[in-house]
C-alpha cells in the first residue's frame, strides 16, 4: 500500500506562517510583471477566491469563449500566483503566459506580501473576507482533505491554531484588516463580504460591474448570478477541483457548503466564547465588521 505523502510542515517566512509551496518560487513571485488592466483575486483561503474568480471569468469571458468554461479548469484560467506544486506550472509562469486580456491572478498573500508591481502599475483587486468563525470551519475541512496542507489535527486542536494565527498565509484577522487598511489608501481595490455574495449574490455582481467599469446587460448579469450558485459550481467539474489529486474528496469535497452560520455546528458554547475573547482583541484597533448569520 502505497504511503501516503508526508504533510508539509509550517515555517516563518516573513513574519508569515509559510508552508514551501507558497515561498519556493518566491523570486519570481516578488518580482512578477503586473499590468494596469491584470484584476487580482485576493482572499484569506476559504473565504471565497473560487466563487469569485468564477464571477469574473464569466464577466469577461463568458460570451467570447464558453468552451473555456467546459475545457479549462478554474485554476488554469485564474493563476495562483504564488503556487509551486510539481502537478501544474507555477502561478507566476501561468499568469505570464495567459492568452487573455485582462488577466485574473489569484492570491492568498498577506497585503504585505503583495508584489509592489502591482501596486505601481494600480491594477484593480478584488479582495473578499469571509466572517472568521464560518472561515476557520471551511479551512479546517480543507485541510483534512488537502495532502499539501499542513495536518489539522481535531477541530479544538485546530481552532485553537487558527486563534494563533499559524496557519498558511498567516491569522485571518492580520489578513483581514491588513487589506481593509489598505482600501483606505488604494482605490483600485474593492471589499468583498462572503455573507453580502451568499445574501444577494446579483447586487454584489452588480458592484463589482460597475467597479470595474463594465456595462453588463440586466440578462447577462442574472445569467451569470445563475451559473455561480454554489449548487451549479459544485457540479462543475471546471471549479469544483475534483481534477486535482492532492485532494482527498471522501474526506471532505472541495466544495463543501458556502452557507453563512455553519459554524454553528462546529462551535461548542465554551469554544464560542473563548473565540470571542480573542477576536475582541485582536480586532480591536480594525473598523472592518464581519456578520455570522444573515
Amino acid at each position: 500500500k502505497m504511503k501516503p505523502p508526508s504533510r508539509p510542515e509550517l515555517f516563518d517566512f516573513e513574519g508569515v506562517s509559510m508552508i514551501h509551496n507558497f515561498t519556493d518560487n518566491w523570486e519570481k513571485v516578488k518580482n512578477f510583471q503586473a499590468r494596469p488592466d491584470d484584476i487580482l483575486i485576493a482572499t484569506y483561503p476559504k473565504a471565497g477566491t473560487t466563487w469569485v474568480s468564477y464571477i469574473l471569468d464569466l464577466l469577461y469571458f463568458g460570451n467570447d469563449a464558453p468552451e473555456r468554461q467546459t475545457s479549462q479548469p478554474i485554476y488554469m484560467r485564474v493563476p495562483f500566483l504564488e503556487s509551486y506544486f510539481k502537478v501544474i506550472p507555477s502561478g507566476t509562469e501561468l499568469a505570464d503566459n495567459l492568452p487573455t486580456s485582462p488577466r485574473l491572478i489569484k492570491t492568498h498573500l498577506p497585503v504585505q506580501l503583495v508584489p509592489k508591481s502591482f501596486w505601481e502599475q494600480n491594477s484593480k483587486i478584488v479582495y473578499v473576507a469571509r466572517n472568521a468563525k464560518d472561515n476557520a470551519v471551511s479551512y479546517f475541512h480543507f485541510d483534512r482533505m488537502n495532502m499539501v496542507q499542513p495536518e489539522p489535527g481535531d477541530w479544538n486542536t485546530f481552532l485553537q491554531t487558527f486563534m494563533e494565527g499559524k496557519n498558511v498565509f498567516g491569522p485571518w484577522y492580520d489578513h483581514v484588516s491588513g487589506w481593509w487598511e489598505k482600501k483606505q489608501t488604494y482605490s483600485n481595490l474593492i471589499y468583498l463580504f462572503y455573507e453580502d455574495l451568499v445574501e444577494d449574490t446579483g447586487r454584489e455582481v452588480e458592484h463589482l460591474c460597475s467597479f470595474l467599469g463594465l456595462s453588463t446587460s440586466v440578462e447577462e448579469r442574472e445569467k451569470i448570478t445563475k451559473g455561480v450558485q454554489f449548487d451549479a459550481m459544485k457540479q462543475n467539474k471546471m471549479t469544483n477541483y475534483s481534477t486535482i489529486p492532492v485532494m482527498d474528496f471522501k474526506i471532505s469535497p472541495f466544495m463543501r457548503k458556502g452557507k453563512v452560520g455553519d459554524w454553528k455546528n462546529h462551535f461548542t458554547v465554551a469554544q464560542n466564547e473563548q473565540f470571542d475573547e480573542v477576536y475582541k482583541q485582536k480586532m480591536k484597533n480594525t473598523t472592518v465588521k464581519f456578520r455570522t448569520e444573515i
